[in-house]
């Protein structure tokens, strides 16, 4: 299938993600930053502020939805204290204008609460831990962005997708426009998003290393993951052909969550590719170049010419 990629970029994509990472106190045993991130903040922000977060863990994950839908479609409103100041003081039949094409079902009350619930939250984000590494990140953000953007002619979509987010291929996905936003909080592992018909897709990239003599992330995560004897059992039965996790469940008669858990392990040490199909259906695969990368980064590690 042909597909209209899109390369997008904004600090704004990185503050959500980043307050989502604390907000809801998920997956952080599968991101490089989560615990560290959740522990510091935890320390560091003060406690009236910190106790305006809890309810946040309760709240339904389908906000989220609409939150990074409204980043999508952001306009002019591109730096995040005029971002929150537009969802604060647009009303909510023109924020339901931008969102009802690509959220057909949501209703206007939903856009109301998600507005009143959210933008004093990402402002005492802002405040208290995005405004401080905002600086840091943008021009790492930006030059990945452009790097991928001159690569749209140079590749096909399929391929550039399967490069930029390394190892997530489209299996047919009835959304013809695809955004990818590059982010590095949520590292290693992929967000996306379904709308109506287009596909929000953030691909991690890595903070440079300062240490030259630490061994690299990327090369730990690998070693990690290939450690467990249940992990290398698993990728000799993928290696055969893609397979949905329920489909491996029976097959090897092991609970979803624990199948899930590893999976994501080694989905985030580039060793196996994401067949998406829709939101809820997703097979994995063997990835080709996973084991000649770990290869290279080793021999790089350790200076074997």
């Amino acid at each position: 299938m042909k597909y209209k990629v899109r390369i997008d970029v904004s600090m704004v994509y990185e503050l959500l993600g980043s307050f989502m990472i604390y907000a809801t106190r998920k997956w952080t045993d599968n991101l490089d930053i989560g615990k560290r991130l959740i522990t510091e903040m935890d320390e560091r922000m003060p406690e009236d502020a910190r106790v305006r977060f809890i309810a946040a863990r309760q709240w339904p994950l389908s906000d989220y939805d609409v939150l990074y839908a409204l980043v999508m479609l952001r306009g002019d409103h591109q730096e995040i204290p005029d971002f929150l100041d537009w969802i604060e003081n647009s009303s909510i039949d023109a924020l339901g204008e931008l969102l009802y094409p690509h959220l057909p079902s949501l209703s206007r009350d939903e856009i109301a609460r998600i507005r009143e619930s959210y933008i004093p939250l990402m402002k005492l984000w802002h405040t208290h831990y995005f405004s401080s590494v905002e600086n840091e990140l943008r021009q790492l953000l930006e030059e990945d962005a452009e790097e991928k953007q001159t690569l749209l002619p140079k590749m096909d979509d399929e391929h550039l997708i399967e490069y930029a987010t390394s190892g997530v291929i489209l299996d047919q996905v009835p959304q013809e426009n695809v955004v990818l936003f590059p982010g590095t909080h949520f590292r290693p592992i992929n967000t996306y998003c379904f709308y109506e018909n287009t596909l929000l897709l953030q691909y991690p990239i890595d903070i440079p290393e300062e240490d030259e003599d630490e061994p690299p992330v990327v090369l730990l995560r690998m070693t990690e993951a290939l450690a467990d004897p249940e992990r290398l059992r698993l990728l000799r039965y993928i290696a055969d052909e893609p397979k949905a996790v329920s489909e491996m469940a029976a097959d090897l008669n092991q609970p979803y969550e624990e199948l899930m858990h590893h999976l994501m392990i080694l989905r985030a040490a580039g060793l196996l590719r994401s067949h998406l199909k829709s939101e809820n259906n997703e097979r994995f695969s063997l990835r080709p170049d996973g084991a000649s990368e770990l290869q290279m980064f080793l021999e790089d590690y350790i200076r074997l010419t």
